[in-house]
């Protein structure tokens, strides 16, 4: 059987080789997003009505409702879960398959491609599941949460620019610098899994430059991950500071405070799988086009 010709993107290969299981992941994740604001307004009602009704009817009702949300949500994010591991596995073993195929025409690269088997087709496959479905359920999260914190009280726009802004400036730059080190270190170890298989006796100075740039990396990574959760707490403490002066002065009620205090809770993980979305893109993008040029060299 002749090996498949493989798109030269990561993005082609996601539309070539699962387009339509896309399709399915958009529509769940869009079904999990809608559900994401209602648990907030639940919330509101159920803490102004305790203070101030005392219908416990309503209450234990409203109570029913929240967890009735929240139980579909979780039911469909298992469903998406289970559906995008699915195509993700699916991914691998198409790659896998095609790696196997080069053997019967070149049976003397078996190091190379075993390595490449292992570890190459393992992230590559992984996106394919969250490639499409987790900027939407992320970003529709954010934009559903965000909108219902601004309809519920305009004042809070500020906080959600106060959270947002400034990491939209600082993200991109320090991924960025993630990036350049990846793709450095990734084609590192191609050269140097190139001297194991080769002579087995790999050079020292690329070991060291691999643990350089992997430092570098896990520097910059956790410093981001500090910053941002900063973001999250300021702007709590500043929904906190302002939430209970408008409490006070009788503007607003205390379940206002709590739901846009839980909001900007809710904003905290979706910004950051976004942002591990963007750091894993850009890193597979590299390692799909250093796979499908080795896929070509094998072939020859």
């Amino acid at each position: 059987m002749e090996p498949v010709i493989l798109p030269k993107t990561i993005a082609g290969f996601v539309v070539r080789f699962s387009g339509k299981h896309q399709i399915g992941l958009a529509i769940l994740s869009v079904a999990v997003f809608a559900l994401s604001a209602a648990p907030l307004e639940l919330q509101r009602r159920i803490v102004n009505d305790a203070i101030k009704s005392g219908m416990v009817d309503r209450i234990i009702w409203l109570a029913a409702a929240y967890a009735g949300v929240a139980l579909t949500e979780q039911i469909l994010k298992l469903i998406l879960n289970v559906y995008r591991s699915w195509v993700a596995e699916n991914s691998v073993r198409l790659l896998r398959r095609e790696v196997a195929k080069l053997h019967e025409h070149n049976a003397d690269e078996t190091g190379v491609g075993l390595a490449m088997m292992v570890s190459e087709v393992e992230p590559i496959g992984g996106f394919v599941g969250i490639s499409i479905s987790e900027p939407l359920l992320q970003g529709g999260i954010l934009l559903s949460v965000i909108g219902y914190m601004v309809f519920l009280e305009p004042w809070t726009a500020v906080l959600s620019m106060a959270f947002l802004g400034p990491q939209m400036v600082f993200v991109p730059l320090m991924q960025f610098a993630i990036n350049r080190r990846a793709e450095t270190r990734i084609r590192t170890i191609r050269e140097l899994s190139g001297e194991v298989i080769g002579t087995g006796n790999p050079t020292d100075e690329k070991i060291e430059h691999v643990f350089t740039l992997n430092m570098g990396i896990y520097k910059i990574k956790y410093s981001m991950n500090l910053a941002m959760n900063l973001m999250q707490y300021l702007s709590v403490a500043a929904a906190l500071g302002v939430g209970g002066w408008f409490v006070a002065l009788d503007r607003i009620q205390i379940g206002t405070v709590v739901a846009v205090v839980a909001g900007l809770g809710k904003l905290n993980d979706p910004w950051g799988d976004l942002v591990s979305w963007g750091r894993e893109f850009s890193v597979v993008g590299v390692k799909y086009r250093l796979f499908v040029a080795a896929v070509k060299k094998l072939a020859v």
